[in-house]
């Protein structure tokens, strides 16, 4: 099965590169079904970093994957038919400079 999902892919883009072979029921498409899932013993999963809070306030164990580690790309968006406004350069060159000075000192960079 072809994962569409991007972060599938990206699990399964590393797990081809460790040499691991695994064989999913299923992929479950919503952070909040996969946390439930898990949450009732049904297998574990793989979720992005933000969806860290909504971990919080169920009853999994989460834990940092470190062999590999994955970086995952962080992508500004806006409305193409819309001129940003004033600030915003300001406001992403900023975000930029702490996401870095962040992700340093989280041993992430």
């Amino acid at each position: 099965m072809v994962a569409t999902n991007e972060i599938q892919q990206l699990v399964n883009k590393h797990l081809a590169h460790a040499g691991v072979v695994v064989q999913p029921n299923g992929v479950i498409r919503y952070v909040d079904t996969l946390l439930a899932m898990v949450e009732a013993g049904e297998g574990s999963g793989i979720v992005p970093s933000w969806a860290l809070a909504a971990c919080r306030n169920r009853k999994v164990v989460m834990s940092r994957l470190i062999n590999p580690v994955v970086n995952l790309d962080l992508y500004q968006i806006s409305d193409r038919g819309k001129q940003l406004p004033t600030g915003t350069e300001d406001f992403t060159a900023f975000l930029q400079s702490y996401i870095a000075r962040w992700a340093g000192r989280a041993g992430i960079l």
